[in-house]
């Protein structure tokens, strides 16, 4: 499926609005989308795509599968799919010398620094080793970005290893492509395996093309080819986050775009910052994570990511428990599947998970709060948490499960069947 493939099925299911009113790219786009897939037909001349995964149902869509199946789908998926290096793409329509400005990049929010690109994979290719991964850019110049490269992960490896070396890192920033090849990109798997795990989720290979540089991209809307400069920094934020507050301002990496690649009247695919499509990428990816890391210890049902928790910081897991110490293996067990966790619920299989009142009755009614509530202050978490200190905070697991030597007390009265 290509990213207009997509863009078709939901329009043909009318789940699409389009809004064809001129629009500045500057604040005006961000304040008119809400949570549905939007197509602005004109910002400053151009189009642009927001929320095409912005919902669990619109996810399932694009997978193949109910809603209620993502989890099963997603953990039980390989990793090592087809990658198939071809010649041509529509890509390659059109080749120009790069002008940012010319790109309706948008400026979503009053606090922010510049505009951003939200939705670029960032494809990085370094002495055979290669990562494709998302990062927000902020435009510096007509062929200029600042990256936000996080400490320790795979592009700022292979940036300070081709930098320790005094060259530049390749790159490519990728636009407007398949929605599954985004969420699988968008997913933690063994480094250097994105398109691997891509084809798989698709269900066939993955096409990619080769670049002058020798990085290779899947077929896209809009490529930008270039390189991170190997030190020069510059300010990078405020940027508004996945909690919806402004993240700090930092010294990061520059980008050097060298040529731009596009199709004929291309679709810039553009991802709001807190926004609904920001919280399905960000978060959903880390379920089929936990669910596979607390099947070692517990006969896990489900996880969810809650939209209350910005998709990021909380989760449920659903268990069906054998023994009381489950719960608390579990409770470990998320937090080790995605260490910038900050509250884990553990439930039993009676409690839906997708209804926030349910897991407060399992709160109510299961939880004592001196012997099922887990503290563990001072540990590594996320510098998006706008409660920690450089990222070190406290991470709370609750146990919201039953006494099993006391389930009669527990358990729901079900009402007859007449």
């Amino acid at each position: 499926m290509s990213f207009r493939g997509f863009l078709e099925i939901i329009k043909s299911k009318g789940k699409l609005k389009e809004i064809n009113k001129p629009l500045s790219p500057v604040y005006e786009v961000s304040s008119m989308v809400g949570n549905e897939p939007t197509l602005f037909t004109n910002v400053n001349g151009s189009r642009v795509l927001m929320n095409i995964l912005a919902s669990r149902e619109l996810l399932a869509e694009a997978l193949g599968v109910s809603p209620e199946k993502i989890i099963e789908h997603l953990s039980s998926c390989p990793t090592d799919g087809e990658v198939k290096l071809v010649r041509d793409s529509p890509t390659f329509e059109v080749e120009e010398k790069p002008d940012l400005y010319k790109l309706p990049i948008l400026t979503h929010f009053e606090g922010d620094g510049a505009p951003y690109i939200t939705s670029g994979v960032v494809v990085s290719q370094y002495k055979g080793l290669m990562n494709a991964s998302i990062h927000r850019l902020r435009v510096i110049g007509k062929d200029r970005l600042a990256a936000r490269l996080v400490e320790f992960r795979h592009t700022y490896n292979l940036h300070k290893m081709a930098a320790q070396n005094g060259e530049p890192l390749p790159v490519a920033i990728v636009l407007g492509i398949d929605p599954v090849v985004l969420f699988a990109i968008s997913t933690r798997v063994p480094e250097g395996k994105e398109f691997n795990y891509a084809a798989a989720l698709q269900g066939e290979p993955l096409e990619v093309i080769e670049l002058e540089n020798g990085v290779k991209v899947p077929h896209a809307e809009i490529v930008l080819e270039g390189y991170i400069h190997p030190t020069e920094l510059v300010d990078e934020g405020p940027f508004v986050d996945i909690s919806g507050t402004y993240d700090i301002v930092r010294k990061q990496p520059v980008i050097y775009i060298t040529k731009v690649f596009h199709r004929r009247d291309p679709i810039y695919h553009a991802l709001l910052p807190a926004g609904s499509e920001h919280h399905i990428m960000m978060g959903i990816p880390y379920e089929p994570l936990i669910f596979n890391e607390v099947k070692k210890v517990a006969d896990v049902r489900n996880v969810v990511m809650t939209p209350g928790g910005c998709y990021y910081f909380h989760a449920v897991v659903q268990i069906h428990k054998t023994n009381d110490d489950e719960a608390k293996q579990a409770i470990d067990a998320t937090f080790a599947a995605h260490k910038s966790l900050k509250h884990v619920v553990i439930v039993d299989d009676d409690i839906d998970i997708f209804n926030p009142n349910d897991i407060e009755f399992a709160i109510a009614t299961r939880v004592k709060g001196d012997e099922d509530i887990y503290i563990y202050p001072n540990v590594r978490g996320s510098t998006l948490d706008p409660r920690s200190e450089n990222g070190i905070g406290t991470k709370v697991g609750i146990d919201a499960t039953m006494d099993l030597s006391k389930r009669w007390k527990f358990e729901r009265a079900k009402k007859p069947e007449i």
